[in-house]
């Protein structure tokens, strides 16, 4: 347990937990892209290839990039973050910034690239910490029921 703010506790969320939210979350993810990609394919009459092809992915990566900045900002939670009672805070256990949610996705997305490397590095740093959060400076807590979070 820590202190948040001097005065509330929080739980460090262990790493099943973050794992298994990580997974539903990946599974939300396609519904999203599934809905938005309907306005791109009808803006589109041709097939995905060239321009439209790279046109379509940075469509799809700013549409995933507004979901999850929507939910840091608004209180800390996605979906799947509610479902596993996980909250993501900022250093110290303060609010989000802007920022801090822009690193934090773009360094996530760019570990998925590398193969999930920035999540595999939790097993090897000293807090358990996944590495887009050690970058950005946030981290995820157990969300506590009995203080009605």
């Amino acid at each position: 347990m820590a202190e948040l703010h001097g005065q509330q506790k929080f739980e460090e969320a262990g790493l099943g937990r973050r794992f298994m939210s990580l997974v539903y979350e990946s599974l939300l993810l396609f519904p999203i892209a599934f809905v938005a990609s309907l306005p791109f394919h009808g803006a589109v009459d041709s097939d995905l290839d060239g321009w439209s092809r790279h046109a379509y992915q940075l469509y799809l990566f700013l549409v995933f990039g507004l979901y999850f900045h929507w939910c840091w900002l608004r209180g800390g939670q996605t979906l799947p973050m509610k479902t596993w009672k996980l909250r993501l805070v900022g250093a110290g256990g303060g609010h989000l910034s802007f920022g801090q949610c822009t690193l934090r996705f773009v360094a996530g997305c760019l570990s998925m690239l590398c193969f999930g490397a920035g999540f595999l590095w939790a097993f090897f740093d000293r807090d358990r910490q996944f590495f887009h959060d050690r970058l950005a400076r946030t981290r995820l807590v157990r969300v506590s029921t009995a203080s009605g979070q």
